[in-house]
């Protein structure tokens, strides 16, 4: 599972994810994408779950490229706990996903191949997503 090596800090504020994304929004080293349409907070395990699918799927043809890194601690309060108290421990990873982010990239397989690996990868994943083919790669 994904997971950075070090953090400046334990913990960080929620935010807001809002507008398109600028960056990773283009195809940059596969034929076949797998594009977001909404934002939201991938985690380490949907990441992961989503990976083993499409490697399953295209066996041992192609190249995968994950085009996303969690680097984000979620934190979680411990079951049966009272209001208040501070903020929970640290839980898990995610990565914080805009619009328009591609999330997974696939060469090096026939198209149709592609296709069906990345749509059991959509089902994996908590947001909205497109499958995107690269201009000339048909």
């Amino acid at each position: 599972m994904l997971s950075p090596k070090k953090l400046k800090y334990r913990k960080k504020q929620k935010g807001r994810i809002k507008g398109p994304a600028v960056k990773g929004s283009t195809i940059a080293f596969g034929d076949v994408a797998l594009k977001s349409l909404e934002p939201g907070k991938l985690s380490a395990q949907e990441i992961e779950s989503a990976r083993i699918a499409i490697m399953r799927h295209i066996k041992r043809g192609g190249k995968v490229w994950i085009r996303m890194f969690p680097d984000y601690p979620t934190t979680k309060k411990p079951a049966e706990t009272r209001m208040g108290s501070g903020k929970g421990a640290p839980d898990g990873w995610a990565a914080p996903i805009r619009a328009g982010r591609i999330l997974y990239e696939v060469k090096g397989v026939e198209l149709e191949v592609a296709k069906v690996a990345l749509t059991r990868a959509m089902h994996k994943l908590s947001v909205k997503t497109v499958i995107v083919v690269k201009e000339g790669a048909e």
